[in-house]
Parts: structure tokens; C-alpha cells; sequence
């Protein structure tokens, strides 16, 4: 409710809007979720994504693993763990190299640097050659593929984070982030399973729905002023213990 207050009282033109072949549209249950892509991050997780949702292989699917203050898993089609689709699993995705205009930097200290991919957080190092080397950071929102015990066994399952799980980083490929519906996120049935899952009814690419049923949402444009002066007032609350985790970029409706 904070960030859609936020985002009332800021201007049109401290958004932007989203790239529609790398926005994923989720129907869920508990309503709809828009998760923004970064390929730059886990380029063969959002293909995989992507063409499992374009197969229909999500529509359906039971949120089968929900823990409270935790994670929300689905995406497997025998809807529990162990699943996989009929395609080879992934090789690790878990660090990623960009460079340095790729990304908006939050924070810099003396051992790394955290900031945003587009919306999704991440941690990591400068590099000699001016590029960065990144990992995605497990804060509330972040979207990454499930695997078994193996690290290359990423496949069709994917988690949303329901809060910040820093533990995580560097062990998932993080791919995107929730930018609209974490309230649906956050109202899943708890369970490993829950007696009654919630569903992914349907799992779309935004840019294979028509013009007019794309999601009009639009997010904080994180190399705006608006967002620097948000970014300068919560590190001047949180002091010494900022983290990326406490970015949370407000959305809109565009008119």
C-alpha cells in the first residue's frame, strides 16, 4: 500500500514503461501478476520462461510449495518437487557479467556494490575492465528458477520470493522481479502442499496478447530523479544498514 501511495503522488513522467517480449503476464488464483524479465541476468532462464509459456506448459500449474516468509514455488507440470518439462535442463545462471551502464548502481562499499537491473536487485564487484560481475540478490519479489540438489537442473520451476532471502544468492538463477501483484503473491495458500493450491491459470508473454489486453503498467524509472531522491531518503533512514532490499520500486496504471 506504501509504494501505490507513492506512486499517487508521483508524475507521469517518473515511470516508464515496460518491454513487452520480456514482460511475463500471470493470471493466478489470488489475481494477476506482472513480472519484469532481465535477460541480461539469466538470458537462458527467460527463453526457458518464455517458451514454456508460450507452449501453454504453465497454464494450470499448482503453487505447490508456499512458505510464509519465504517462497512460493510452481511451474512444475506434476505439480510437486522433482518435476521437469520435456525439455534439457539448464546449465547455472547464478553470476552474471554486464556492463557498468546495464545497471544502477544503489550502494558502493569498500567489498562490493548493489543496486538494480531494471527492477531487479542484484549484488556484486567492479571489475579491472569497468564491467560489472552480478548475482542476483533474493530480496522480496525476485523471481528465479528451482532446481534439484545438482546446480544444473533448473528446468520449469520457478519461485517468487515473499520476502528477503539473502542466504540464496548465488546458488539461483534470478531472472526478474514481481512489478505488479505481490499482494497476490502474498495471499497464496501456505502449504508443502496446501490443502487447497492456488493455480497459474494462465502464464503469457505480454507481447503476444493483444495491444489492448497488455498490462498498461508502468515502474519507477530507476535512472530518474524521483527515484534518486527515494534512494537518498531511505539511506538516509536506514544509515549504515541499507541494503538493495529495501528498494521497493512503485508502479502504476498509465492512463
Amino acid at each position: 500500500m506504501i509504494a501505490l501511495a507513492l506512486a499517487a503522488a508521483l508524475a507521469a513522467s517518473d515511470f516508464r514503461p515496460l518491454d513487452p517480449e520480456n514482460t511475463l503476464v500471470i493470471e493466478t488464483t489470488k489475481g494477476r501478476v506482472v513480472v519484469e524479465m532481465r535477460p541480461e541476468m539469466a538470458p537462458r532462464a527467460v527463453e526457458r520462461v518464455k517458451l514454456l509459456a508460450r507452449e501453454g506448459v504453465y497454464d494450470g500449474l499448482q503453487f505447490h510449495r508456499v512458505i510464509d516468509g519465504f517462497v512460493a514455488q510452481t511451474g512444475n507440470p506434476n505439480n510437486r518437487d522433482g518435476g521437469a518439462s520435456r525439455h534439457p535442463d539448464l546449465p547455472p545462471e547464478f553470476q552474471f557479467r554486464i556492463p557498468a551502464e546495464a545497471a544502477q548502481v544503489a550502494v558502493a562499499r569498500s567489498d562490493g556494490i548493489e543496486g538494480l537491473v531494471g527492477a531487479t536487485p542484484f549484488a556484486g564487484v567492479r571489475q579491472p575492465d569497468g564491467r560489472l560481475r552480478g548475482w542476483g540478490a533474493h530480496c522480496s519479489g525476485v523471481v528465479g528458477m528451482g532446481r534439484q540438489a545438482d546446480p544444473g537442473t533448473a528446468n520449469s520451476e520457478i519461485f517468487f520470493m515473499r520476502a528477503p532471502a539473502r542466504r540464496l544468492d548465488h546458488e539461483y538463477a534470478v531472472w526478474g522481479r514481481v512489478v505488479w501483484g505481490a499482494e497476490a503473491i502474498q495471499a497464496l495458500a501456505v502449504g508443502e502442499p496446501p490443502k487447497v493450491p492456488d493455480l497459474m491459470l494462465k502464464a503469457r508473454v505480454a507481447a503476444d496478447l493483444p495491444p489492448a489486453e497488455r498490462p498498461k503498467v508502468e515502474v519507477l524509472d530507476e535512472r530518474g530523479p524521483a527515484f534518486a531522491a527515494r534512494l537518498a531518503a531511505l539511506k538516509a533512514e536506514k544509515g549504515a544498514a541499507f541494503t538493495v532490499c529495501d528498494l521497493d520500486l512503485p508502479a502504476r496504471l498509465a492512463d
